[in-house]
């Protein structure tokens, strides 16, 4: 049996791993979905299990204001009673189930879990925040790791060394292309930490193409209308930050002329902004609104990034953490991304007049798009976790 645990805190967590479910389940892979709750729970589309202790909405935004690159470095986004609840209960889980690989979108008890359980671990929430990517930088770094080893050493499992190791599995899908990466697919798979101690033992790498949310969400009455009106659009989908910036965002690009602003909302009450050049949704399929944009402003989070990429759309990207800052800067050095730091938003609006007035963004987005094209990344995800779950039945 497989185990997707998606955190739910994260819609790009919970859209990638619907898009792995899919996979897994077209090819009848014996396959469960579970998860502690929360924000996007209620984009789950498939049958799923809530393991104990529930999180609510409130619990998911204080983790995510914890999480790596945006929360203080030294605490581990659970309390150690919470997070060795959390390690009981998954650790249970999988040993009713018969559960052999787990596979997690930044559950990261399931690190815990797993050992506890004799169970592998699959990641993939790491991006191309991998070691032939990043050198050896996150290795070096202990940040968010304390709370992990306090409840290994109490368990008595393999503990938590870095940074690094917080983000891999036994084996870790690169949802990217070599292309685009720059590393080889021999260089990527070949890669081994050896007996580095700042890595768990046999830890693997796997490129497995493009992965990024297809949600099958609707979209609100008008906004066909707003999008097929005469002129450009920018989408502001800045899906892991707070409310502020989204609206520093906004006005800076209401200073453009002619520019109206689609705005995806998700879980912030942001409806004042509406008027006629913005449109403010919740929840929007992205892949289906990207192509009908002219320029994408997110964050730079995996999803984010690939979604315009592979719709061509070029964009802006304001990062907030380093994983978001690495994926804009590969789209950057191919020619279709630009980064923007949170405090230099002033400099947003010359920066989207150059990019509308410029075709060579949307020329370097369309060669990503199809690149992209040509390779299944839930498809061969689903390829990589069966072949691990075959080599340890």
């Amino acid at each position: 049996m497989i185990s997707l645990l998606p955190n739910v805190a994260y819609l790009s967590e919970t859209s990638r791993m619907l898009e792995i479910h899919r996979a897994l389940a077209a090819r009848g892979s014996p396959v469960r979905l579970a998860t502690h709750g929360g924000t996007h729970e209620n984009l789950l589309d498939v049958p799923y299990d809530i393991i104990p202790p529930r999180m609510d909405a409130a619990r998911c935004a204080r983790f995510v204001q914890d999480g790596v690159g945006i929360g203080a470095w030294d605490q581990s986004m659970y309390s150690d009673e919470e997070m060795r609840a959390h390690v009981l209960a998954e650790a249970e889980y999988f040993q009713t189930h018969g559960v052999r690989v787990a596979v997690t979108g930044f559950t990261l008890t399931a690190l815990l879990s797993t050992r506890l359980a004799g169970v592998r671990l699959v990641t993939e929430h790491a991006g191309i925040f991998v070691p032939p990517v990043t050198g050896e930088y996150p290795a070096d770094l202990r940040i968010h790791c304390d709370g992990f080893n306090r409840v290994a050493a109490s368990l008595g499992v393999e503990p938590v060394p870095s940074l690094a190791a917080l983000l891999m599995g036994d084996l870790t899908l690169v949802p990217e292309l070599p292309e685009v990466t720059g590393v080889p697919v021999a260089d990527m798979e070949a890669w081994s930490p050896g007996a580095d101690p700042r890595y768990r033992p046999g830890a693997r790498l796997r490129y497995t193409g493009p992965l990024f949310a297809h949600l099958d969400v609707p979209t609100p009455p008008g906004i066909d209308d707003f999008l097929d009106a005469p002129g450009p659009v920018a989408y502001v989908a800045l899906t892991s930050t707070g409310p502020d910036l989204v609206r520093v965002v906004v006005e800076a690009l209401l200073t453009v002329d002619g520019l109206r602003i689609l705005v995806a909302a998700t879980v912030h009450d942001l409806t004042d902004l509406n008027s006629d050049r913005v449109f403010v949704a919740d929840v929007l399929p992205s892949h289906k609104i990207m192509p009908r944009i002219a320029l994408a402003v997110t964050a730079g989070g995996q999803g984010s990034v690939q979604t315009a990429l592979a719709s061509g759309t070029p964009l802006i990207a304001i990062p907030l953490q380093p994983e978001q800052a690495l994926n804009v800067s590969v789209a950057e050095k191919l020619g279709a991304a630009r980064a923007l730091a949170p405090d230099a938003v002033s400099e947003l609006p010359a920066l989207a007049k150059e990019m509308l007035a410029t075709d060579s963004y949307r020329q370097a987005a369309v060669r990503i798009r199809d690149l992209y094209r040509t390779t299944d990344g839930p498809g061969r995800a689903a390829e990589c976790i069966h072949e691990l779950l075959e080599a340890n039945s």
